[in-house]
């Protein structure tokens, strides 16, 4: 029993040591993972913003988690949007000629 507890110290050991040295690698990662992410959910954010007539630095409330993302869908949702509608017009197709051509 205490072999087995004395290889499972020593292994242990080098498990801590090529965690510690893929530990960097991890963490960079994490921060290129992240930053993929918040230009995912900001890019689509700004551009609503703006078309709504805002300022499109209120997607940086974003940033803020549960609730910046809150007081935007509010704000977004409750807010007199300052963008005039484009007027609908219908189709009109053009007249045919008069048949049968007068002289």
């Amino acid at each position: 029993m205490l072999a087995l507890a004395l290889t499972m110290v020593q292994a242990s050991q080098a498990d801590i040591a090529r965690a510690q040295a893929m530990l960097p690698a991890f963490f960079a990662a994490f921060f290129l993972i992240g930053v993929v992410c918040l230009i995912i959910l900001l890019v689509p954010v700004w551009f609503i913003c703006k078309k709504a007539g805002f300022s499109p630095w209120l997607s940086l409330l974003c940033l803020i988690p549960t609730v910046g993302i809150l007081v935007l869908l509010y704000v977004l949702a409750f807010a007199e949007w300052k963008v005039v509608p484009v007027p609908q017009t219908a189709y009109v197709p053009p007249l045919p000629p008069p048949y049968p051509p007068q002289a």
